[in-house]
Parts: structure tokens; sequence; C-alpha cells
């Protein structure tokens, strides 16, 4: 849940606890709260129910099988560790679920049923998304300077479960051709007094920076404005967060707590698509919002055009903002983050160390950091000269999967923003010019980049016949003997989806 335990934090189990299991469950029950703070505790650990202990095994009981999934995924594992410290030698946690119905008010045991009461949630928040260090009542730990300035100014960001990120600031965020524009409208949002464009809509590929501007966005933003509530969150936990109300008749305090934020940000937005459900609340979150001037950033890995499984009003209202495009990165960014990320691990690595990287490692960033780790790491534990050879050797795997790992999505989608066309309209069956060739062009690319058969392609065409995709090949060869415009066209997206 994004919390890290330190040993001396821990309050040990009292010598002269009794042989008494609904005792220590209360003790466990404490250091839970105490741990996890009272956002948390109340939301998710308070339901728990100390059924019986046989066997060494301990039986607890929730009310909803949603629960007991959430808290064995976040919370069983501490659960566990508690437990074995009490007089019984519990050796193993169960969690299941009860289906008999719960007193209104607290049990002897201090836990509220499923249907707790609303005062209960709107004194809850989701939960702190500093992190450890800034947690209340945690003891700090050695940081780096960068982050121990940063203690205190995220106390106004909430999230569920889930924590900034003290790297990711604006300062280590490394601009280049590719992410300039969408790194401007971050730095613009976090920086005004009022709202430029609202919403603010990122969008691109897994791993090229959309996390690491959302985290810098909330920095900036509650840095300048202490006063401001945000909220960041994953479409995944929103969802989550309304599923829970709904089961918990309370989403009165589900809309109270979304509504009321300055800053809302949602990140991972293509979670929910088909979730029609959420996206109806999610709609009225948006309406709300807007009309309040409050400001809603989100993330995607598309443009709200390209987005499917959503209701054409949410999709018509994403557009109203802002909509910032952060493309795949070229040679000269990969090299410069490399640049980065080594002098702030204050390590010495040739350039052409640094060259190899950028030219072979093109998927993504967080690729591209972790081969850099990896160099780093043999270089320091095996105390061994690295070359160019000696990273081929450490990164072998790493490097077979990058090489020529295009797929036709990412063609057609290279395309279609090179020819400002929406991919589904270059799928559709119009057969307008400036839909037709941009279709031909894809085709002749997906033939050249890729190992996948004629029918093959076709079908990832709309179901298109092999012949068609026969004649655009053709067709592009020809025009590209005649026609230079096109040419260098061709060539560009090549060299863009080569890396």
């Amino acid at each position: 849940m994004g919390v890290t335990i330190k040993q001396s934090q821990i309050k040990q189990a009292p010598s002269n606890i009794q042989a008494d299991g609904g005792q220590h469950w209360r003790w466990v029950q404490t250091q839970l709260r105490q741990e996890y703070g009272q956002a948390q505790f109340d939301r998710w650990l308070r339901p728990l129910r100390l059924s019986n202990i046989h066997g060494g095994v301990a039986h607890l009981s929730v009310p909803t099988d949603f629960i007991r999934d959430w808290v064995e995924r976040n919370y069983l594992t501490r659960i566990r560790s508690l437990m074995a410290a009490g007089p019984e030698q519990v050796a193993d946690v169960l969690v299941e679920v009860s289906k008999r119905e719960l007193c209104e008010d607290t049990d002897s045991d201090g836990a509220l049923n499923v249907a707790e009461s609303p005062a209960a949630h709107a004194n809850a928040t989701l939960g702190s998304a500093m992190p450890d260090y800034a947690q209340p009542g945690s003891t700090p730990s050695p940081l780096p300077a960068q982050a121990r300035t940063m203690q205190g100014q995220g106390d106004g960001v909430e999230g569920m479960g889930g924590r900034l990120e003290p790297r990711y600031t604006f300062d280590s965020f490394v601009v280049g051709k590719s992410n300039a524009f969408a790194h401007a409208a971050a730095r613009r949002v976090s920086e005004a007094q009022t709202i430029p464009f609202n919403p603010l809509f990122l969008h691109g590929g897994v791993g090229l920076g959309k996390t690491h501007l959302m985290n810098a966005i909330a920095w900036e933003y509650s840095t300048r404005y202490p006063g401001r509530r945000v909220l960041y969150i994953s479409a995944e936990k929103f969802m989550y967060q309304f599923i829970a109300s709904v089961r918990y008749r309370d989403t009165m305090s589900f809309k109270q707590q979304f509504r009321s934020v300055d800053l809302l940000m949602l990140d991972d937005f293509q979670f929910i698509a088909n979730k029609d459900s959420t996206q109806e609340e999610f709609f009225h979150t948006f309406n709300a919002l807007i009309e309040s001037q409050k400001q809603l950033i989100i993330s995607a890995d598309r443009s709200p055009t390209d987005l499917e499984g959503f209701q054409e009003r949410i999709v018509s209202r994403l557009g109203w903002g802002l909509v910032a495009d952060i493309h795949p990165t070229d040679y000269e960014l990969r090299l410069g983050i490399l640049q980065s990320k080594a002098e702030a691990a204050a390590v010495d690595i040739p350039m052409d160390i640094l060259d190899f990287l950028a030219r072979k490692i093109t998927s993504n960033v967080r690729e591209l950091e972790g081969a850099l780790n990896r160099v780093v790491a043999y270089a320091q534990l095996v105390g061994r000269a690295v070359t160019v050879d000696v990273v081929r050797e450490v990164l072998a795997d790493l490097l077979r999967a990058n090489d020529r790992k295009i797929n036709i999505d990412e063609i057609q989608k290279a395309v279609a923003d090179h020819y400002n066309l929406r991919v589904t309209e270059m799928l559709s069956e119009r057969r307008a010019r400036n839909i037709a060739r941009p279709r031909q062009v894809a085709m002749y690319l997906a033939k050249q980049l890729t190992q996948r058969s004629l029918p093959e392609i076709g079908r990832k065409f709309s179901g298109r016949d092999h012949t068609t995709v026969i004649h655009a090949v053709k067709k592009i060869e020809d025009l590209r003997r005649s026609d230079s415009t096109l040419d260098e066209d061709i060539t560009r997206l090549m060299r863009k989806l080569q890396g």
C-alpha cells in the first residue's frame, strides 16, 4: 500500500499479554492503525474480525469478497507477522468471507460492520500519497538531498494506497523534442494561479514519462499552493473506491471526497474502458469539478479520440482542454536521459557506452534506465572494466528483446499521427485520397518492418484481403520512385519507428 514499516516504529507486543487471542487481536489492530494510518484502517482493516485460532491458524472474517481480496493483496503479510508475535504461536492467517449479518455498531473486537456510518467515511481520507518519510509518526530515513527538501511539501496531496515518488520532479525530467509540449503544459498547470486549460490530458506509450510528469505536477502544485487539496489516484483505484462506496451504501462520501478537491489527477485512464457505472460516476465528477473551476489532469496510453470502450460524451469532454502527446524518444533524448541518470548516480560511464545504450534500447525510458542500472551494478560488483562487448554480454536478453520490436499497431499510430488522422479513420472503409494513401503507407511499412504475413497484415486493417495489401505495397513502391515528398515521408516514418 505504499507504506514502508521500519522496525524502530513498531512497538513490541507487551510481555504481560495473556494467552487470549481476542486481547492480542486488539493489540494487532492498534499496531495496524498506527502503521497504516486511520484512513486505511477505517476503510479496509476495521471490518476484520477474529473468528478463532485453531491448529496454529488464525481465522479472520470479513463481510465481502472485495474486502477479503484487498486485504490479502495489501495487508496479509504484515498481519501474519503481527499475529505470530502473540501467545498462541500463530503460524498462518486465513481471511474468510462471513455471510452473517453484522451489528451496526462496533463489536467486542472493535470491528465495524459493512454498513459503516456515513460519518466514519466522511472522516476518512484516501490515505496519504506522501513518501514514507513524510508519513505521520514515521521515523525519517536517509534520503537524497532533493527528497529531504520536499518533506512536508506533499501534505496536501492525497492518494489511495500510493505515494509520490521523490525522484519524479520537473528538475529531474529530461526535455527533448518528443516531450517538450507535454512538459510545457504540465509546467503551466502546476504554476498557474488560475486554470489555463481544463482538463489537461497527457497521453503516450508505456515508459515515456507520463507518471513522471504527473508526480512533478503534484509536487510543484502542492508546494506553491499548500492550502489547496490535491488528489492523485489511478483510474483503477478510483473504480475500486466507487465500488466500495456502493457496497457500503455511502456514495455521498465518495462524491464529496472527489468533488471537493482543488486538483484531481487521474492516472491510467484507459483502465475504466467498458466500465459503464464507473464512467457514469466519472462523468458527473468531471462536470462538478469543471463547474466549480477546479483543475482536472488525466493521463492515458492513447489520445481521447483513440480511446475505445468509452461513452461518446466523455470522449468529447476530454478534448475540451488541452491534449498533449508524449512521443517515443529519439536518440538525442535517450542519450540526454542516460547522461542525466549517470550524473545523478555519481558514476562515470564512458560516452561510447552511453551512445551504445541510447542506440540499442529504444523501447521506453524505463528499460533504458534499467539497462544503465545493470551496467553500473556489474561494474561495481564485478570490478571489471566496462566495454561495449561487456555491455553486450550483460544486456544480451534486453538487446534481443529490442531488436526490430515493431508491431503493426505502432505503425498505424505513427502513420495516423504523421498525416493528422485518427487510427479509426485510417482503418475505415472511406476511399478519399487523404485517407486511402496513409492507409497504403501503413500497409507498406507493415510489410517492410514486421515479419507478419500478407493475410495477417490485412486482418489488422479491418479485415481487408491480402490482395489489397499487395496492391498497397506495389503502389507505394512505385510512388516512392516518382514522388520525392512521399519518399521523404516514408523515410522519416521508418527512422522514427526504428528509433
